[in-house]
């Protein structure tokens, strides 16, 4: 799952060296933090938040397909 929010979020930067993921566990729910440079923060969210509700969709689809329960938080 830290390996597929990573590569979608290098693709869509213009720094990708700067992109970094974390996981924690909270409560049986595995949290994705996803660290970017403060110039790519507004490729990453989208307008109005497309971009960002998307990522999560496919984080959700793939973790419900394993049978696991994951959020992603953009720092």
């Amino acid at each position: 799952m830290e390996e597929l929010v990573e590569v979608i979020a290098k693709n869509i930067v213009d720094q990708p060296k700067k992109v970094e993921t974390a996981i924690k566990n909270d409560d049986g729910v595995t949290v994705i933090e996803l660290s970017v440079a403060d110039d790519d923060m507004g490729k990453v969210i989208g307008k109005q938040g497309r971009i960002a509700r998307a990522i999560r969709k496919v984080v959700k689809a793939s973790a419900t397909k394993e049978g696991k329960k994951v959020e992603l938080k953009i720092k």
